[in-house]
């Protein structure tokens, strides 16, 4: 289930839907994090977390904040620790901007 938020921003603007599912080609330090040629932004990111959880990188006094690995940190601008919120933002660097 999509939050409330989410679906009514997704049916006013079904584009923005479409950003977040469609395929992109992967730069070179992204592919080798999630080992595809190809994903999708949301794929991407679920991937990430998926490592965060398996590696147990969220701070234990802050679950807010990862603290990152080499690995994490080639792909998050070599930063030590990250916020969740700003998690998103560091992905989306990685993906090709869509014309409009």
């Amino acid at each position: 289930m999509l939050p409330q938020r989410l679906k009514k921003s997704i049916t006013d603007n079904p584009k923005k839907l479409a950003n977040l599912i469609d395929l992109v080609n992967l730069p070179s330090a992204l592919r080798e994090f999630v080992g595809q040629s190809q994903i999708s932004r949301l794929g991407c990111f679920l991937r990430v977390w998926s490592y965060i959880k398996t590696n147990n990188l969220q701070d234990p006094n802050n679950k807010n904040v990862v603290n990152c690995d080499e690995k994490l940190r080639s792909i998050l601008l070599g930063k030590p620790q990250v916020e969740l919120a700003e998690l998103p933002a560091l992905i989306k660097l990685h993906f090709p901007k869509e014309p409009k």
